[in-house]
């Protein structure tokens, strides 16, 4: 009868022993627990890009000659990290300017026109054309991205819209396209300013194409 109770204890014995071996051996025990397991990351928000073409529509309201001037057609805009063309078009698909921007200067071409050139873009925009189309910020601006007035750089999207840069323009960001989206872009962008040369500028742009390269 002790002989059965001492081989009853060893056999426990070893069976717990074989029991504890195997959970050590079980793959589940080495993973994490459930809440531990990175999950699929979220999509990244946009970046900048520094090569883009963009296409759309233009409407600009100045003072000029002492009276409001209004101006309405399109635009074509390239953008590459060394150079930015950008063509204003009236209502017909007439070209109206051409302005290029290199790291040596911009020009302005304008039909039967000589061609114009300074070393500040946007000192030559609002000279030539009578109204400030301020091409060095909408490299950035265009893209939803750009300096605030503190100096801070922001990157605007549909809960954050609004900002004035360093230079004085109050941006408000309209709409977007894929509005969901992480990758988000602006669609419309409101611009306005007040200028010595042309008072109260307002300038709407509304993105219909855009094309990275």
């Amino acid at each position: 009868m002790m002989q059965r109770t001492v081989g009853n204890r060893i056999l426990i014995a070893a069976l717990s022993a074989l029991a504890a071996g195997c959970a050590s051996l079980n793959p589940l025990s080495s993973m994490p627990a459930p809440e531990t397991i990175p999950s699929a990351s979220a999509p990244s928000a946009r970046s900048f890009s520094d090569n883009v073409d963009l296409a759309g529509r233009l409407s600009v309201r100045y003072q000029g000659n002492q009276k409001e001037e209004a101006l309405h057609g399109s635009f074509t805009w390239a953008q590459t990290a060394a150079q930015t063309t950008v063509a204003i078009l009236s209502p017909l698909g007439q070209t109206v300017a051409v302005i290029d921007v290199t790291p040596e200067g911009a020009m302005l071409r304008q039909a039967n026109q000589p061609v114009r050139s300074a070393p500040d873009v946007d000192a030559l925009t609002a000279e030539t054309l009578g109204w400030p189309l301020p091409v060095s910020g909408l490299r950035q601006w265009l893209q939803g991205f750009g300096i605030d007035a503190s100096g801070k750089r922001f990157i605007a999207n549909p809960q954050a819209s609004d900002f004035t840069t360093r230079d004085g323009w109050r941006i408000r960001y309209a709409n977007w396209q894929d509005e969901a989206s992480p990758q988000t872009r602006p669609r419309r962008i409101d611009l306005a300013r007040n200028t010595a040369q042309a008072g109260d500028v307002s300038i709407r742009i509304v993105i219909d194409t855009w094309q990275e390269h």
